[in-house]
């Protein structure tokens, strides 16, 4: 495994059918097992989505960890497997599980109705229209002040800004 792989945070997406009269008794066993988790190494956050439609009983639940490694110690940990059994008496189905990195969760919000994420190059181009502006007023604005410095230092600088912007 690389290291940039490594390094990436990663989320996690479950959705369990929930046996009719059992979703408090899987609301709780589900928040221990979330408080489980949180013991472990890289744990980042875990929540429960509660299902739109009440009649279906499917729940989502979203997990994240600092990097793969972290979350493949998780999801092969005996610890795991013993609140998956627990959870099993009131599941029924198979689970649906995907991983989701890179911003491919930001276009397929859990609670939404979408179920995949769009195409990659449509995620591109909607990043490309948030980049781009960025990057062409920080360089009018900020370019000029910069000049006097070596080139690769004010790439850095507007990039820095433009992260910061997409950021928050």
């Amino acid at each position: 495994m690389n290291t940039t792989a490594a390094s990436a945070p990663v989320t996690v997406l479950v959705t369990r059918r929930v046996r009719p009269g059992r979703a408090a008794e899987f609301e709780r066993l589900m928040a221990d097992m979330t408080s489980a988790a949180a013991g472990f190494p890289g744990h980042i956050g875990g929540f429960l989505i509660p299902p739109q439609d009440s009649g279906t009983g499917c729940y989502q639940t979203l997990f994240a960890f600092d990097n793969d490694v972290h979350l493949h110690k998780w999801t092969h940990s005996p610890q795991r497997q013993a609140w998956l059994d627990r959870i099993a008496t009131v599941i029924y189905g198979d689970n649906a599980l995907r991983v989701l990195t890179g911003m491919e969760g930001w276009f397929a919000l859990p609670a939404s109705d979408t179920k995949l994420p769009p195409p990659r190059h449509k995620m591109a181009f909607v990043t490309w229209l948030g980049i781009f502006p960025l990057v062409l007023v920080l360089s009018a604005v900020v370019g000029p002040l910069l000049s006097p410095i070596h080139a690769v230092l004010s790439v850095m600088v507007v990039t820095g800004l433009v992260t910061i912007a997409m950021t928050w």
